[in-house]
């Protein structure tokens, strides 16, 4: 649905008011399978990627903390170990967003996502595959840094005493993807036509070949839709975030309890 409604000049059969209205219209006119298309790309990527992604900023942040604060939380801390920690975790998952998103739109020409990748490969090159990776980086570093300074904030707040405790974990989690998502959004819209490509829009403000760089993507952006053009799809991609940033930490917090449980009922 963000992919769709994030689309700056789409076909008159893919305009859609809000986020009900996009889900009912595709399920009725494409199947309801249609809004999970290039779904498994995305499953195959995240399990690695989020492994090393949470390990890295475990370790980080423990020894940044240490240094900056003496053991204690430090923000500043949380915001770098999540930013170092993006580096990885998108080197993994930028290939697979690219796929998953040119499967996405509205009358995609791919069959399936080998067919995908392998004509993006004959027709654009390797680097077609990473053509956002940096707008990504540009985005998703403030991102996780507002994401993780919001949710050990919250859990000061709701959970002072770092104990396991699901319902904090979920709350914490969701408030952190909300405020971090919103923040963002026109990056995620400059990303998405980075990743899309797509040529009626690029077309109608001249532009030939293919749209490459962030810098680039702002300005079309702000050509293609003005100021609002930059908050397309703001509502879709807040309710993405929420539940996703949620059942991470509250599986990451519950797996963190288990194993160091685990580890010193061992010791014992």
């Amino acid at each position: 649905l963000q992919t769709r409604m994030q689309s700056l000049q789409p076909d008159p059969k893919a305009q859609y008011r809000s986020v009900y209205e996009a889900l009912k219209k595709i399920v009725l006119t494409e199947g309801f399978w249609r809004p999970l298309r290039g779904i498994n790309v995305t499953m195959l990527g995240a399990g690695p990627a989020h492994a090393m992604y949470f390990a890295c900023y475990e370790k980080m942040k423990k020894s940044l903390s240490d240094t900056i604060q003496h053991g204690g939380n430090s923000h500043l801390a949380n915001g770098i170990a999540g930013s170092v920690a993006t580096l990885l975790h998108d080197a993994v998952m930028n290939p697979a967003e690219v796929v998953k998103q040119r499967m996405q739109m509205f009358n995609s020409p791919y069959k399936s996502v080998l067919a995908c990748i392998r004509t993006v490969q004959k027709t654009e090159g390797f680097g077609a595959f990473y053509r956002s990776y940096t707008t990504q980086l540009t985005m998703n570093v403030p991102f996780q840094a507002i994401h993780f300074i919001t949710y050990e904030f919250m859990q000061e707040q709701i959970n002072p005493h770092r104990e396991y405790n699901p319902r904090s974990h979920i709350v914490s989690g969701a408030i952190a993807g909300a405020v971090a998502a919103a923040a963002t959004t026109p990056l995620d819209v400059c990303k998405t036509l980075l990743n899309t490509q797509e040529n009626v829009a690029l077309s109608s403000v001249n532009i030939s070949g293919h749209l490459s760089g962030m810098v680039n993507a702002f300005k079309t952006v702000y050509q293609l839709g003005g100021i609002s053009g930059y908050f397309r799809g703001v509502q879709a991609r807040v309710i993405y975030q929420m539940p996703s940033t949620a059942i991470a930490w509250s599986v990451y917090e519950f797996f963190k309890y288990f194993l160091t449980k685990h580890k010193l009922e061992k010791r014992t």
